[in-house]
């Protein structure tokens, strides 16, 4: 009989709503014992950074299986896969904002060390400026000044990258706040049956109720706190994760930055909702400059925010933004930085160390949408990209045909097995673009990579530990990691994006005795003028003519500019030395003028 009042008990809590609710500092929500697989943590967290942000890869610098995905415990993403969303929420956020500590979906003795505001001070700041900070699981930084942020951020990672390359520095933002376009919340109701939103407390299914973020953009949680007033009266029900029952799940919107055009998903337990059209002409009422409002129908019983089928109910069912002078097409599935400000300076920083002359053949693996890429077609002569993510490659075509790109085509294969095939095929790629999760590359990827043998590897991380590791096997097969950059992607977060250039060494470790004499030597290299290497670098990128440094001496002689008394004459009196054709002279004659020898 004890036992029957017990099961009657349970099963009266359940039925009215009161299964595992706890009051939380700032709400209600429906908290469980245990977190579950790939937990979505939507709004503004995690960014893709160090040791733990967003990118579908996790924290274990070893190889191997088991290495979480951003932050909620998805499944380890296989090797080759690509940066297109048709990610889990957590895989969606790859490049957002962040959990936790920096590592989402770790908690307790699991947290990996992150860049934290690491005093007193520094956390009773964060807490007067946001009341969920140290709950929400993201900005670990905000009590922190920003230029400090940035010091900490390259402190720590040039720290994890000394071995390898020295770091220039940490490219940070001029206004450090509401730069995410894309914005998250997950809906849930409290006690007086009022509906609330906002984000996942770290490493539970709490929700902590979020009004505003200074990380989001303003536009988007204006639309969201006017969804939250506009549910009761179209009697739109909240889903409650427990009973299964009710329909608004969640919440996104995407705002362009460079068109201003907006989309809002409505994330639904069921294709019907109710009073669809008059819904849509209230919100639109609110906020006229929404362009598409589309319903995503999650039916599943799942942590991951968006489900496979689409239905539009106003507007195209897409934006566009441009980024780097490239229009793209971004649906709700879409991967695209959510941080456009310093997605175009990580862009261009990655063209500059490619030094691209417009005759390279590119390889940009995980390519995902094709941004990386696109941006370099218009600099080199041929670009391929290879995305594991069929719906990736099909908006990366789209994208290119959109922007009438003709030099660049788009694979849907693992990376690394696509660059043994090149190898196999003995084609020539000159430089490799890789961005890949934070899990880092695989062996197989790098081996493939090192097969191939391009000039040039430009490597985009988000994480600083798998890249040094990654590193340390690419410096171990012959190349060189010549220079890297930090840029902030998420200010007041303990994430930040990495750039490194690695160049093919021609030369092995192994010591090499080397002797000359001074007089053999031009020392006006080292005065005013271009050195012989300029020179050579000058006329190759616009002439594509080879001159040596015998060449550029004797037309330094014939424009009465000085040279080592000794430098490239003949040994012997009767010995003859081919002299400059006139193609190469005109050309040589050329690079003086540009560097002001004559």
């Amino acid at each position: 009989m004890e036992k029957m009042e017990k099961n009657m008990g349970e099963k009266t809590k359940k039925k009215t709503g009161q299964k595992n609710m706890t009051r939380g500092k700032y709400g209600i929500g429906n908290q469980k014992p245990e977190r579950r697989k790939e937990a979505e943590r939507p709004g503004n967290r995690k960014p893709e950074y160090g040791t733990g942000a967003e990118r579908p890869g996790n924290r274990k610098p070893e190889y191997g299986a088991g290495a979480e995905r951003m932050g909620r415990r998805g499944p380890e993403r296989r090797k080759g896969a690509g940066r297109g969303e048709n990610r889990k929420p957590d895989q969606e956020k790859r490049r957002g904002a962040f959990q936790g500590n920096g590592y989402a979906g770790k908690t307790g003795t699991e947290r990996e060390p992150g860049f934290h505001a690491g005093n007193k001070a520094a956390k009773s700041a964060g807490k007067k400026i946001c009341r969920a900070f140290g709950d929400c699981g993201g900005c670990q930084l905000l009590g922190v000044p920003y230029e400090e942020q940035l010091a900490i951020k390259k402190r720590e990672t040039a720290k994890l990258l000394k071995p390898y390359v020295k770091l220039e520095g940490m490219i940070g933002m001029e206004e450090p706040e509401h730069y995410r376009n894309k914005v998250n919340a997950a809906f849930t109701h409290g006690r007086d049956g009022k509906p609330l939103s906002g984000v996942y407390k770290e490493g539970t299914h709490y929700i902590i109720p979020v009004e505003e973020c200074m990380l989001e953009n303003k536009k988007a949680d204006e639309i969201i706190a006017s969804i939250r007033e506009l549910v009761p009266s179209f009697k739109i029900k909240i889903y409650d994760e427990d009973s299964e029952y009710g329909l608004l799940r969640h919440v996104m919107v995407r705002v362009a930055p460079a068109t201003g055009e907006i989309m809002v998903v409505l994330v639904l337990a069921s294709p019907i909702l109710p009073s669809k059209n008059n819904f849509v002409k209230a919100l639109l009422k609110r906020h006229p400059e929404i362009t598409t409002i589309v319903v995503n129908v999650n039916d599943r019983k799942t942590s991951m925010v968006l489900g496979d089928r689409e239905q539009v109910i106003y507007g195209k069912g897409y934006i566009e933004d441009v980024l780097c002078g490239i229009t793209f097409k971004i649906s709700p599935r879409s991967f695209y930085q959510v941080n456009s400000v310093q997605t175009g300076k990580l862009y261009g920083k990655a063209m500059e160390y490619a030094g691209l002359t417009g005759k390279e053949t590119v390889l940009d693996a995980y390519c995902g949408i094709g941004t990386i890429g696109m941006v370099a077609a218009a600099k080199a002569k041929k670009v391929i990209g290879v995305e594991l993510n069929r719906d990736a490659v099909k908006d990366a075509v789209v994208n290119a045909r959109k922007n009438k790109i003709a030099n660049i085509a788009f694979y849907q294969k693992d990376a690394g097995e696509f660059m043994v095939q090149l190898a196999e095929q003995r084609e020539n790629i000159d430089v490799v673009f890789m961005d890949p999760p934070r899990t880092g590359s695989d062996e197989v990827f790098l081996e493939s990579l090192v097969r191939l043998k391009p000039k040039k590897v430009v490597y985009v991380s988000c994480n600083p530990e798998t890249l040094a590791r990654d590193l340390g096997v690419l410096v171990k097969k012959g190349y060189r990691a010549v220079k890297g950059v930090g840029v902030d992607m998420f200010p007041f977060c303990s994430h930040v994006e990495t750039i490194v250039l690695l160049s093919k060494g021609e030369v092995d470790s192994k010591k090499i005795r080397v002797e000359f004499s001074l007089e053999d030597m031009d020392m006006s290299e080292f005065q005013d003028g271009a050195t012989y290497p300029q020179i050579k670098e000058y006329v190759l990128e616009h002439t594509g003519l080879k001159v040596s440094n015998l060449y550029i001496s004797q037309i330094k002689r014939k424009c009465g500019i000085e040279v080592g008394k000794n430098y490239n004459l003949p040994k012997a009196e009767d010995s003859r030395q081919p002299q400059c054709p006139p193609e190469k002279e005109k050309a040589i004659r050329e690079a003086f003028k540009y560097f002001g020898m004559i």
